[in-house]
């Protein structure tokens, strides 16, 4: 059994991820930015750097999800520097912690994103590709740098550079569901980016999956190993529900209603999962229509 301390419990992934770990019957410790209440609960306080070195004794396994919303806000520059901030702080602090752990050895799995690559065309993205430009690419330089400390020390750390997360409860697809319903959905911009989708399911499996891979480290790219377009991803969502997807969102219109966010939701990246595919994970859900059946299905049993 593993004892896994989390941090980003709470959120979209993080609490999916903590209930399946405890079906695995390991332990989960959740970090929490309050004083804690419940037994499972340790406080901390990354923008203080205040976290408790005892909070890690007898800990295997770290998993950091933490950090402010990229999506649901728009980009001010104290929105900007909240996102690129509550990663890095959080990180670093976890990273610094584990890295006075001398005689036991901790793995750190620590979210990242494929922003890190920037908008890069048709160019086929493992994890060996170097970071590309713009805000989300410094943030992720950023944030996978801020966990040197734990690797210098000689523990296992995973980067996890997460793609689009497809799931009804939440992320991309719980924004665009009443679209699709609708029949409002359509490409964005000129949908011939590349959108490096993910089922929640898969992001979950893969994590899990990751954790206990002792031979796996360093950057991981979360995504399907079916690169599409972002016109054939919202095509097969509208499909799964039985409406048309032909009325594009201009770039734009975008650009009005979300402002920089909008340059990342248009950014092209083929990204593959080469690290994860070596790895021997199997996906759940590796092709995109039966994917985008699943969840329209699932969305709909959760209406109903």
């Amino acid at each position: 059994m593993a004892v896994v301390l989390m941090a980003g419990s709470s959120g979209f992934l993080g609490s999916s991820l903590t209930e399946r770990l405890r079906s695995q019957g390991h332990e989960v410790r959740r970090l929490v930015r309050r004083s804690s209440l419940a037994p499972d609960e340790l406080s901390w306080d990354p923008a203080a750097g205040r976290l408790e070195l005892s909070a890690l004794e007898d800990v295997t396994h770290v998993v950091n999800l933490a950090g402010a919303g990229v999506g649901d806000k728009r980009w001010t520059r104290a929105r900007k520097q909240a996102i690129l901030s509550s990663r890095v702080a959080s990180t670093a602090l976890l990273a610094s912690r584990i890295g006075a752990f001398e005689e036991s050895r901790i793995t750190l799995v620590n979210a990242s994103a494929v922003g890190y690559y920037g908008d890069r065309g048709d160019e086929e993205l493992t994890e060996q590709v170097p970071a590309g430009d713009g805000f989300l690419a410094g943030v992720c330089r950023a944030w996978e740098h801020a966990a040197e400390p734990a690797r210098a020390a000689g523990h296992r750390v995973v980067h996890l550079r997460t793609g689009i997360v497809l799931d009804p409860t939440g992320g991309a697809l719980a924004r665009m569901l009443p679209l699709i319903r609708l029949g409002l959905a359509g490409p964005l911009g000129s949908g011939r980016q590349w959108w490096p989708w993910i089922t929640q399911e898969d992001v979950l499996g893969a994590t899990a999956h990751l954790l206990f891979r002792t031979d796996v480290a360093g950057p991981v790219n979360i995504v399907g190993p079916q690169p599409q377009r972002n016109r054939h991803v919202i095509a097969a969502l509208a499909t799964a529900a039985h409406r048309p997807s032909v009325l594009p969102v201009p770039t734009f219109a975008l650009r009005i209603a979300l402002g920089e966010f909008a340059t990342e939701l248009t950014a092209s990246q083929r990204v593959v999962p080469r690290a994860l595919e070596d790895s021997g994970y199997t996906f759940a859900w590796p092709e995109l229509a039966p994917a985008a059946e699943h969840l329209i299905s699932a969305a709909d049993r959760d209406r109903a």
